[in-house]
């Protein structure tokens, strides 16, 4: 199944990171989150991407073109550096599609830009590129196809420090507590669509709004809610969260390292509602995201270029 990336995100809050640091390519250890994600789905076995460029996307080029595996693989070096035999690969069965879909395109507009690459996929993956998870992916795709609905998001309890309000017309406080303790919920960033979602855009359109609005009216709109970990890199604060949990050897999104955990975290996942009030469901958030193409096939250690076919 193919995996859609918006990677077109400036990453305004995120400046102390690096100033002309795309925000896809924010680190997180040796690796920039756009690696995590895309490592994340690779383990599942989604491995052909597509990646819709905006700001600097000479960046995300260089570091797949330049990709060097033994920044995070073990390896033997001999001959006095002459070999370097890698024990293990990270990308040697990734396929990537490198999309230019513009530095102002909102997220339906870049959608919209790679439907060309998407012809033939009845279903495919999609995700803001800015967020991870320990999530178990197979069981959010089978429910999913069970379904037979045409767009599914995951939702998530919002990470907040704030505290919700109740109160009456008069204006007395009736509760407030934590809004992590809140049936309120948000746009995880992850979603899974069906070919079909392109009948229900129109050029120029964010994604999360008329379009969804019009699958919701259809019925066709599902949530999947994820209680486990999730987490976005908006502002410099989370990186240093991803970093804190790294450096620990805690990261909850390295699904490839922590596969034995994954069992117990099935049975713990939630049913499948479906959005049908307002554009998300009743007491619900939303997060909203923010040419030329190149395909990067990398084959073992060698990497072949092409150009698309002419649409």
């Amino acid at each position: 199944m193919k995996v859609v990336i918006f990677c077109g995100g400036l990453g305004m809050r995120l400046r102390e990171a690096g100033e002309d640091i795309p925000k896809p390519m924010v680190p997180i250890g040796n690796r920039p989150i756009l690696w995590h994600l895309m490592k994340y789905y690779a383990h599942y076995g989604h491995t052909d991407f597509i990646l819709c460029l905006g700001y600097r996307a000479d960046a995300i080029k260089k570091f797949f073109l330049n990709y060097e595996e033994t920044s995070s693989n073990d390896f033997v070096l001999s001959k006095g550096g002459r070999e370097v035999e890698l024990m293990n690969r990270d990308i040697s069965d990734w396929r990537i599609t490198f999309a230019d879909t513009g530095v102002n395109a909102n997220i339906g507009q870049r959608l919209m830009a790679v439907r060309q690459y998407l012809r033939g996929d009845e279903t495919f993956l999609a995700n803001y590129a800015d967020g991870l998870t320990d999530m178990h992916l197979p069981s959010v795709i089978e429910r999913f196809e069970s379904a037979g609905k045409i767009a599914n998001f995951v939702s998530v309890r919002p990470n907040l420090s704030f505290h919700a309000v109740s109160a009456r017309p008069d204006g007395r406080v009736s509760e407030i507590k934590p809004v992590m303790d809140t049936d309120l919920r948000i746009n995880g960033g992850f979603f899974l669509f069906k070919r079909e979602i392109f009948d229900y855009m129109r050029p120029g359109e964010e994604l999360v709004q008329e379009p969804f609005d019009r699958l919701i009216q259809a019925h066709q709109l599902l949530t999947h809610a994820h209680d486990g970990f999730t987490a976005s890199m908006d502002t410099f604060k989370d990186k240093q969260h991803f970093d804190e949990l790294y450096a620990k050897g805690r990261a909850p999104w390295e699904v490839w390292r922590n596969s034995s955990a994954i069992a117990s975290e099935i049975a713990l996942e939630p049913a499948l509602p479906t959005a049908s009030t307002g554009p998300f469901g009743a007491g619900s958030a939303v997060k909203y995201g923010g040419g030329d193409f190149l395909t990067l096939v990398s084959r073992g250690s060698s990497e072949a270029v092409k150009s698309p076919a002419a649409s």
